[in-house]
């Protein structure tokens, strides 16, 4: 059985991960709390093993604090049973979330008389905090709407077979932020940059004139291959551990040209590799 527990701070998408995940033929709950969830496991998930199959279910701050905190434990007891839980934790920057909840005027859970919104931001990552460091799979909607959201959430939950690990390259532009959702991040702004070539400029790397300028440095190359070097050596170390998500980000000053370049070469040459690829070119987009 299959035990997908989606969390993250309000504002960062968790209800449309969870209308996805719905869509996809998981049995979803909203706001479970913590303290309920090894009874869920044990008399329905157990029980009604047909119906509860595929289950995910939502966890947030509405739980109350002392509860979040005995999660790590819990999930060590459910994955006792024989459950593939993994966690999947939804996070954006403060200034995002703000201006979210600005354009929707809804109500963030934690605000009250003593909280404003930007304080009971800050309060919800803290009590969180136990959920975001058992999560497998971070997302960062920062950058990401809606139909984006959906596209991850199904390919990179729901489309992956659970016996590989999947490997996200997405590329991005500094200008733009650093996206919180990797686990390695490459530099490439030391590289040459086709934006100075006035006919390259509106073009991406993923267009032949750009990908033949690159190709032509040499420090291209020897940058591109020691990235593949690298993944080369540790993939098969976090493989060893279980790992079911690995994220690789790429940034170049705009995320159009370098970034782009590479993240392309880095999922070319790793599709052949037993592990389901996903890419993202995070400006592009």
């Amino acid at each position: 059985m299959k035990l997908i527990i989606v969390s993250g701070l309000s504002g960062s998408g968790k209800s449309i991960a969870l209308e996805t995940l719905e869509d996809c033929g998981y049995y979803c709950i909203d706001n479970l709390p913590v303290a309920l969830l090894d009874a869920f496991v044990h008399q329905s998930m157990i029980t009604n093993q047909r119906l509860f199959q595929k289950t995910a279910l939502g966890i947030d701050a509405r739980s109350q604090n002392e509860t979040i905190s005995q999660f790590p434990a819990t999930r060590k007891t459910i994955a006792k049973l024989g459950i593939d839980i993994e966690v999947v934790y939804l996070q954006a920057e403060p200034a995002t979330l703000l201006k979210r909840f600005s354009e929707t005027r809804r109500r963030h859970p934690l605000t009250d008389g003593t909280h404003s919104l930007s304080e009971a931001i800050e309060l919800e990552r803290m009590l969180l905090e136990p959920l975001a460091r058992e999560g497998d799979l971070l997302i960062d909607t920062t950058h990401t709407n809606v139909h984006q959201l959906r596209e991850l959430i199904h390919n990179r939950v729901d489309a992956k077979d659970n016996r590989l690990m999947s490997l996200f390259f997405q590329s991005f532009g500094f200008k733009n932020g650093i996206p919180l959702d990797t686990d390695f991040l490459f530099d490439a702004r030391c590289l040459p940059n086709p934006h100075w070539e006035p006919a390259l400029r509106k073009k991406t790397g993923k267009d032949a004139e750009v990908i033949e300028f690159l190709r032509q440095s040499a420090n291209v190359g020897n940058y591109l291959q020691d990235v593949i070097g690298f993944m080369d050596t540790w993939i098969p170390r976090f493989d060893a551990e279980n790992r079911s998500y690995l994220t690789l980000s790429v940034g170049c000053t705009g995320g159009q040209h370098r970034s782009v370049y590479l993240v392309e070469e880095l999922g070319s040459y790793f599709r052949d590799s037993p592990h389901n690829i996903l890419i993202r070119h995070r400006e592009l987009e």
